[in-house]
């Protein structure tokens, strides 16, 4: 049998319409269509503590935040995609009429698995700096308090910080907030089996 056959391609297209009625988010890959791996108890927990802090530090200053089900389009990489957290300055810009996908965030936020900890760290980064507002991106550890942040400098340049003690503070860059590891942190149970 040809190699070439077994692996089905799909328009932008299918795929949306496929994605309105799946069980589970699928990413898009120039063709392929990957099913999103589930998240974890901490992995959620993390995710929320960050954004409801976000959400209540910049009330009223023109930032949204955006958890898991709003979908990101890479035209450059024909990649639809859904981050953990996207953070958009102003209104944001869709793909296509609806309001389920956008285009322009100013930041990311991934929480690390297992599972998508490489893909996270490399081909996906690579992804996200085509986007032209994108100018930060954050990497939380769900298994050690451990953060990884990029900020974009100039262009094709980006500044490289870690944050590696529960008693270290993340200051982003690109938006003046502050949040200490302990308040991402909060309600983890380091002990988990999860995955």
């Amino acid at each position: 049998m040809n190699k070439e056959t077994s692996t089905r391609y799909y328009t932008p297209e299918d795929y949306l319409k496929l994605e309105e009625t799946a069980e589970y988010k699928n990413e898009y890959r120039d063709g392929e269509i990957i099913p999103m791996a589930g998240g974890t108890t901490n992995h959620n927990e993390i995710a929320l503590n960050f954004c409801t802090d976000f959400k209540v530090t910049l009330r009223g200053q023109g930032y949204k935040i955006y958890m898991g089900d709003v979908r990101l389009w890479i035209p450059q990489y024909r990649i639809y995609t859904y981050p953990d957290m996207m953070v958009i300055q102003g209104t944001p810009i869709y793909a296509g009429t609806g309001t389920t996908t956008v285009t322009n965030p100013l930041m990311i936020v991934e929480v690390l698995s297992k599972s998508t900890k490489d893909y996270d760290c490399t081909d996906k980064f690579r992804y996200y700096r085509s986007l032209p507002e994108f100018t930060e991106y954050v990497l939380i550890d769900q298994y050690e308090p451990y953060i990884e942040q990029y900020t974009k400098t100039a262009e094709n340049k980006w500044l490289f910080t870690v944050y590696d003690s529960s008693e270290a503070t993340l200051s982003l860059n690109s938006i003046n907030f502050q949040i200490s590891l302990e308040t991402i942190y909060d309600g983890i149970d380091w002990n988990s089996d999860e995955q």
